[in-house]
Parts: C-alpha cells; sequence; structure tokens
C-alpha cells in the first residue's frame, strides 16, 4: 500500500469487470465448466428412461387429445404414394435409399401442419399444456418424487399464465430470424435479387438477423423452466436466465443448438427402416415420434438447465 494510501485509511480495490450484452468480455470465464453436450445428451436418455413409463403416459395423452382436436384420423402424408412417385425419379440398384430419405424429407416438412386455423390454435394450445406437465413432471422426478400421470396436468398447470407471458417474448425475440428470412425469400422470389452477390449479401443479412434472435433465445429459453417455480415473476425469470447464461452464452448456444442434430438423428435412425420395410406404418409412428419430440426435448433443455 502507498504512503498516500495510508494516510487516506482507505485501501484501493480493483473495479469489477462490468458485463455487457453483444460485447465480447475478453479474459471473463465463467467459474463453473459446463459438462459436454455427449454427457448431457446421455443424461437426458437415463432420464427419460429410468421414468420411461410415466413420460409414456404424458406423451400419449398429448397425442391422443392432438389426434382429436388438431390433426384428425386423416392427417398425415401417404407414405406409399410419395414412395411410388420419388421411385420414379430416383431409379437403380440403390434407388430405394434415396427414395426413402426423400420420404423422410417430405414428412418432415409437412409435420405439423393442420387443416384449419382452430386445429392450429387447439395444436398451440396442447403444445403448452404438454410443455408445463412434462416440466413439472421432470422437476418432480429429480427432486426424487414418483408423480402420477394425471398429477402432471392437474398440479402442473399453475404458472400457466407466467409460461405464456415468458413464451411471448420468446416470440418477439424470434421476429429478427423471421424477418430475415421473409425478406431473403421475398428478394430472391420476387427477382430483386438476381446477381451471386446480390443473393449473397442477403444471405448474409438473414443470418445476421438469425444470430441475433439465437443469442436472445438463449437465456429466454431457460426462462421458461425458471418461470414455473413458485412465486416466481416472469421479469424475475428472465433476469436469472441471463445471469445463467452469463460470460457462457456462446457456450450455451452450441449447446442448444446440438439438440435438433440430435434429435433428426435418431428420427430417421427409426424411420428409415420402417419407411423401406412398412410404408403403410410409418406415417403412425412418425406422428407418435413427432409427439415424443417435446417430451424428449425438454428433458434435454431441463438438464442443461440443471447444469
Amino acid at each position: 500500500m502507498s504512503k498516500k494510501s495510508e494516510k487516506s485509511g482507505k485501501s484501493r480495490h480493483t473495479k469489477p469487470d462490468k458485463y455487457r450484452s453483444f460485447r465480447l468480455q475478453k479474459g471473463i470465464r465463467h467459474p463453473v465448466r459446463l459438462p459436454g453436450v455427449r454427457s448431457i445428451t446421455a443424461e437426458a436418455a437415463r432420464t427419460l428412461w429410468r421414468y420411461r413409463g410415466l413420460f409414456l403416459g404424458i406423451t400419449l395423452i398429448y397425442g391422443l387429445l392432438n389426434l382429436v382436436l388438431a390433426q384428425g384420423l386423416a392427417g398425415g402424408a401417404d407414405v406409399s404414394s410419395l414412395k411410388e412417385s420419388l421411385g420414379k425419379v430416383f431409379s437403380g440398384h440403390l434407388g430405394f435409399l434415396p427414395t426413402s430419405l426423400g420420404v423422410f424429407v417430405l414428412m418432415l416438412g409437412s409435420a405439423g401442419n393442420t387443416t384449419n386455423q382452430t386445429a392450429g390454435t387447439y395444436q398451440s394450445i396442447l403444445v403448452i399444456i404438454a410443455s408445463l406437465a412434462v416440466i413439472w413432471t421432470l422437476r418432480q422426478v429429480l427432486s426424487g418424487s414418483l408423480p402420477r400421470i394425471r398429477d402432471a396436468y392437474y398440479q402442473g398447470m399453475y404458472p400457466l399464465v407466467p409460461f405464456i407471458l415468458v413464451l411471448a417474448v420468446v416470440g418477439l425475440q424470434l421476429m429478427p430470424m423471421v424477418l430475415g428470412s421473409t425478406l431473403y425469400v421475398t428478394v430472391v422470389n420476387s427477382g430483386i435479387a438476381v446477381y451471386a452477390v446480390e443473393k449473397i449479401l442477403w444471405a448474409l443479412l438473414f443470418v445476421v438477423l438469425a444470430l441475433l434472435s439465437l443469442y436472445m433465445l438463449t437465456s429466454s429459453l431457460f426462462a421458461l423452466y425458471i418461470v414455473t417455480l413458485p412465486d416466481m415473476t416472469p421479469m424475475k425469470a428472465l433476469r436469472s436466465a441471463r445471469e445463467l447464461v452469463r460470460y457462457r452464452r456462446w457456450t450455451v448456444l452450441r449447446k442448444i443448438l446440438w439438440l435438433p442434430v440430435v434429435l433428426m438423428a435418431a428420427a430417421l435412425l427409426i424411420m428409415l427402416p420402417v419407411i423401406i420395410l412398412v410404408p403403410p406404418l410409418a406415417k403412425w409412428l412418425f406422428f407418435l415420434l413427432t409427439m415424443a419430440v417435446l417430451t424428449a426435448a425438454h428433458t434435454y433443455m431441463y438438464t442443461l438447465y440443471r447444469e
């Protein structure tokens, strides 16, 4: 300590670094290192398998309600017709492989499509209800309790309004990505961007806007789990979520982006043999998988949130 400090009787302290969003924080690291995506994926899979009966029951109820209220018995793609149409394009000894992949891609493109606006509204409501049921169940089983299936839909609904408010914030944060996608499709389809350089520039604008949305969503997605805690308000949940990803937002984003890759690979491994060998069964199996995706995605995200 210097003589000047001794005379004043005050000690010198280093001012802590201030965190600012959208700025690189050099030399600042979070004290807790997150596990790798393989470890998180394995832990989520173990949770689903350990309580498979409970989560299967929740998923089946969600699927049944979705089938009755949203999609109907006649929904889904005709896999046999799709295979016949694509088989004319992909011929040869191994033509069945690209044909089956094409059918799988077309089924992915039609996933979630509904016959009318009312069915779409029902589908959105069911996603929120099932999400709350799965999140409540995850919190119970990971704390050592074993609830009943009906309790998930009864007791898990209490934070409905705060959950919807946080979900509205998530929707607003998706707007830059939606705007970028709309602009790119419009300028390309309408002939505004003709040359390759112009298309690349518009594509870069879309990438920048998409990254902006993903940057904001990295914290807000965790607020969906925080807001389900007792006596938690949406604003407090959003602030707590920002603290969770402080100094490691891009690291967390990489782990979130791993989720759709895993889900897509798992769906492909399950669906491809069925499309090739038993096409009539593929439509119903695909429907069950789309219902199970919600449970699997929440389990992975909740595991990451706990870490």
